[in-house]
């Protein structure tokens, strides 16, 4: 049996861990479950405990990079054949991880993302965020030579090999669209797979529309640096 440890970053999110962890077990119980509470003051944390899931508190908030970055290193140093990346809010759906690691497992990609557009699916979103997506999209494009169609997803799971990169390597902030010049520079074969993703389930996003045109901006900026940087692995 492979080990596959699922990392779900949390902020505030006692209202969704709940839901999340128990889907994930009730659909894949041969996951193992590790929730980053990224600084919360809510009952994130005693809740994810509740239903059954390890947790690591961060004693502040690091944002998305660090408490994902946390997991990446958990699943390294405990040898984990694959680590899957999944929301704390309920947007990412559990039947839908099969999709995801098959192709990992099977040796057909070191990385896959989940992507909400590269088929038609029933995901709906504004279009200020389409076009945003739209733009990094071709922003990576540039860079890479190779087309990704949701660079935003949060929804992933990577191999042992990737995760020697992203353990050591990965921006503290908004880091999905960055991180894919990463891996690509380190040839590792990245591929999206179409999923179903949902809204999520209670609350409201941490992105107003002020914070989409700094994204914007500062993934746009990190992605080109990025490209100007030599290889994390020598050949």
């Amino acid at each position: 049996m492979k080990k596959i440890l699922a990392i779900v970053p949390a902020l505030n999110e006692q209202d969704n861990i709940g839901s999340v962890v128990r889907n994930l077990k009730n659909i894949s119980p041969w996951l193992d479950i590790l929730v980053i509470d990224d600084g919360s003051t809510d009952q994130t944390a005693e809740v994810a405990r509740t239903y059954g899931a390890k947790v690591i508190s961060l004693p502040v908030n690091l944002g998305i990079g660090g408490a994902v970055q946390t997991g990446f290193l958990y699943a390294a140093k405990n040898h984990y054949d694959v680590a899957l990346q999944v929301d704390g809010d309920g947007q990412h759906r559990a039947e839908e991880i099969k999709k995801l690691i098959d192709p990992v497992l099977t040796g057909q990609a070191d990385v896959t993302i989940g992507s909400r557009f590269l088929a038609k699916t029933s995901y709906k979103s504004a279009w200020s965020r389409r076009m945003g997506i739209y733009l990094l999209s071709k922003t990576i494009q540039s860079v890479v030579r190779m087309k990704y169609t949701d660079p935003t997803s949060g929804f992933r799971a990577y191999n042992q090999k990737a995760l020697r990169v992203v353990s050591t390597h990965y921006s503290t902030d908004y880091p999905e669209p960055d991180s894919i010049v990463t891996l690509v520079k380190n040839g590792l074969r990245v591929i999206e797979v179409s999923v179903e993703m949902d809204a999520r389930l209670s609350g409201n996003s941490s992105i107003t529309p002020f914070k989409s045109m700094y994204y914007m901006f500062k993934v746009s900026l990190a992605i080109i640096l990025n490209s100007m940087m030599s290889r994390i692995w020598p050949e």
